[in-house]
């Protein structure tokens, strides 16, 4: 049988670890196909970020469209966007192409490394104008607060900024990682109602990529058939092992080990 066919558009890590590197070994890892459309260029390692090139919105738009129009997508993936241009760009493409497959926007605004990786005029555009075309929405809390302007120190806080962003469509996941405390509380609005996942922090350096991975971990899922709440579980605890089995890489914020499970079973 043909496996679910999955499309990241997002940018690439020299590094390996994030962006679309870490989403095509996710798609491996979940026994999907994987596609790309890659919206700019990182000179990056796990240390830092030296160098972004943002690729022309028409080539972005020319990726995708000949993507869709030969192999098919039964869902997608969204990482960086660089800029407002990109962002208009991608979603003219998803208007015209996926308004009936699963759409998972992962808002990345900030590496890891702490560089910029969205313009601030492209947060505009992408809350007006992509948001709304998504069916799951994957915020760390300052990507949340910069996105709805809304504190999201507290639980209560992250529930209410979640809500006001969920108000433009899509299902929102506000992810705990950045909050403090031995437990991380991820929590899901979807559909007029809450889901709270928890699961114990693991004390690791191998943390580059993690907002990428999951987001693509759960696009891979949705892909596959599962529905919204099983798949977010399910990547949650797939992103879990990856972490506890990642090995050392670089002498930063190195990647977790995408492929555990292969490796465990050799």
């Amino acid at each position: 049988m043909r496996p679910p066919r999955l499309l990241t558009i997002a940018g690439s890590d020299s590094g390996g670890g994030a962006g679309i590197q870490a989403d095509l070994k996710t798609f491996d890892a979940h026994g999907v196909y994987g596609m790309s459309a890659i919206t700019a260029l990182t000179a990056q390692n796990t240390r830092e970020v030296r160098a972004v090139w943002a690729a022309p919105p028409d080539f972005v738009a020319a990726q995708i469209d000949a993507v869709f129009e030969d192999i098919g997508v039964d869902a997608v993936k969204i990482g960086m966007l660089a800029d407002a241009e990109l962002v208009r760009a991608v979603a003219g493409r998803l208007q015209a192409h996926a308004q009936k497959i699963p759409v998972v926007l992962d808002p990345v605004m900030i590496a890891k490394s702490g560089a910029a990786l969205l313009e601030d005029a492209a947060v505009e555009a992408l809350r007006d104008e992509l948001i709304p075309l998504a069916t799951l929405v994957t915020p760390n809390l300052p990507e949340l607060e910069r996105l709805t302007g809304l504190p999201a120190r507290s639980e209560e806080e992250r529930r209410s900024a979640a809500e006001d962003l969920a108000r433009r469509g899509p299902a929102v996941l506000a992810k705990g990682g950045h909050a403090e405390g031995t437990e991380v509380v991820d929590l899901l609005w979807s559909q007029g109602h809450w889901q709270r996942f928890v699961h114990p922090r693991i004390e690791t350096t191998s943390t580059h990529g993690t907002g990428c991975t999951l987001s693509s971990a759960i696009a891979a899922r949705l892909g596959r058939g599962e529905p919204l709440p099983a798949a977010v579980e399910g990547a949650i605890d797939w992103l879990q092992g990856a972490m506890a089995a990642a090995f050392p890489v670089g002498s930063g914020h190195g990647p977790v080990n995408h492929l555990y499970q292969w490796r465990q079973s050799e």
